[in-house]
């Protein structure tokens, strides 16, 4: 029994970043610049009107909102160009006919993309200290939620990347699935202020639990259970974690 090939998953993992280091500028720069921009639009426009919301100031509470936003949409993107470019460029032969497994080969991707996406998070977060005052009632609770909700949208970002055999087809689920929901989902507001059906109808929205369950790590409330919120994102890793084995199985859309 072979052992793992730390040196094949260090090679994709640093070649990917290498990737982000060429593009620094939009990597770094323009998460910095989306949120100071949300802080204006959002804040300035809405603030001035919506005090605190569960004794939370407006703009304190967007935080979580915008860096589960900008963590969703990263880490697919990440993933999905990711593993896409072999396939286009041709040397995705190179990749399965090297002597990496499976396994291996996903984590160095899945490990490259969730690294960029919880570093822009982080910058979004320090960003945001700018702007409003900012406190985390459970910072390793935050930083879990972070990793956790980073690893599995890169692994959903990594199904999405085989699944595609375009460059259009890459921001089709981000665009009309992710990014909706992500705005439906208590992004820039509380559930509860919803009224009935529509509150009853968004808690069948993934989204809402992932949001609610980072606030709660910063302001310890959130519209459903952490409990829940954990859940649900545990759920969702199994599903993609089933879905990437399924696909190594079967060989689907490997080399086209």
């Amino acid at each position: 029994m072979t052992g793992v090939n730390f040196h094949g998953i260090w090679a994709i993992y640093k070649f990917e970043m290498a990737r982000t280091l060429r593009t620094l500028w939009q990597s770094v720069v323009t998460p910095v610049i989306t949120t100071s921009l949300y802080f204006i639009v959002f804040g300035g426009a809405i603030g001035s009107r919506i005090d605190t919301i569960g004794n939370v100031n407006y703009g304190s509470f967007l935080v979580p909102g915008l860096i589960m936003l900008s963590l969703l949409t990263q880490s697919i993107a990440n993933a999905s160009i990711g593993i896409y470019f072999p396939k286009f460029t041709g040397t995705m032969f190179e990749l399965l006919s090297a002597p990496i497994s499976a396994v291996e080969m996903v984590i160095g991707f899945v490990g490259a993309a969730a690294t960029k996406s919880i570093v822009i998070g982080l910058i979004i977060l320090i960003t945001s200290a700018f702007f409003v005052p900012l406190r985390i009632d459970h910072p390793a609770a935050m930083l879990a939620f972070l990793v956790l909700t980073s690893v599995t949208f890169s692994m959903f970002g990594f199904i999405i990347g085989i699944w595609a055999k375009g460059f259009e087809q890459l921001n089709v689920v981000p665009a009309l699935l992710v990014t909706p929901l992500t705005f439906l989902g208590g992004a820039f507001y509380s559930i509860d202020m919803l009224p009935e059906p529509w509150r009853t109808v968004s808690l069948f929205n993934p989204v809402v639990y992932l949001v609610s369950g980072f606030r709660w790590s910063f302001f310890g409330q959130g519209d459903v259970s952490v409990w829940w919120s954990l859940g649900v994102t545990g759920l969702f890793l199994l599903l993609c974690l089933g879905l990437i084995v399924a696909i190594f199985r079967t060989g689907y859309r490997l080399k086209n």
